[in-house]
């Protein structure tokens, strides 16, 4: 073997460990995922802990429980938006999750870099929607400006859980298409095959 073809195999062989620096982030996100995890349990244990006011049920205290557990809620969308993001880039660039297999549940599981964004894009757009309502639930309506900027907000929302439910249909049927096409040419292939096979 030539010493130029050494050379670029050694060099190949090092760019393709680099992938193995992925670690990091996934590591890191994981560990911030339980962080997340750890904090929205305080704060739903904390709006747990404080005592209903059966005579107000409208007032401070209930929007303080309400509050609490909207913030757990979207802090939980968060650690979910890291755990998708570590699985995601260790099956892109690290190796395929074996164990996955033994379940059904096929969320986390990302074939490419699109799809994966999209998943954290659907997460974190929930995210903001939850995390926006918490902060309507304190905001106090003293002007009619107030109110435009509420029904805004409103606004925002169901548009953007419109064009949410509108991207996953349509990857979801350009995943039963091209599944569908890939089945479809298996049963080509092995019509072919038994044709070509000799007849005893």
């Amino acid at each position: 073997m030539r010493l130029s073809k050494k050379i670029e195999i050694t060099f190949e062989t090092i760019i393709w460990n680099f992938r193995f620096f992925v670690l990091l982030p996934v590591i890191f996100s994981l560990l911030s995922a339980v962080k997340f995890f750890i904090i929205g349990t305080l704060d739903i244990w904390a709006g747990f802990s404080l005592r209903f006011d059966v005579s107000d049920p409208e007032g401070d205290i209930t929007n303080r429980i309400v509050s609490y557990i909207i913030g757990g809620v979207d802090h939980y969308l968060i650690g979910i938006v890291l755990l998708i993001f570590a699985l995601g880039i260790y099956e892109l660039f690290i190796s395929e999750i074996d164990v996955k297999f033994e379940h059904e549940v096929n969320i986390l599981q990302s074939e490419s870099l699109e799809e994966l964004k999209s998943k954290l894009v659907q997460v974190i757009v929930v995210a903001l929607i939850v995390s926006l309502f918490k902060r309507m639930l304190g905001l106090e309506l003293n002007q009619a400006s107030d109110l435009a900027y509420g029904a805004l907000a409103i606004l925002l929302i169901s548009v953007s859980s419109y064009l949410l439910q509108l991207q996953y249909t349509k990857m979801h049927e350009t995943t039963i298409n091209s599944r569908s096409q890939v089945a479809k040419e298996d049963s080509s292939n092995s019509s072919a095959i038994r044709m070509k096979r000799p007849v005893d």
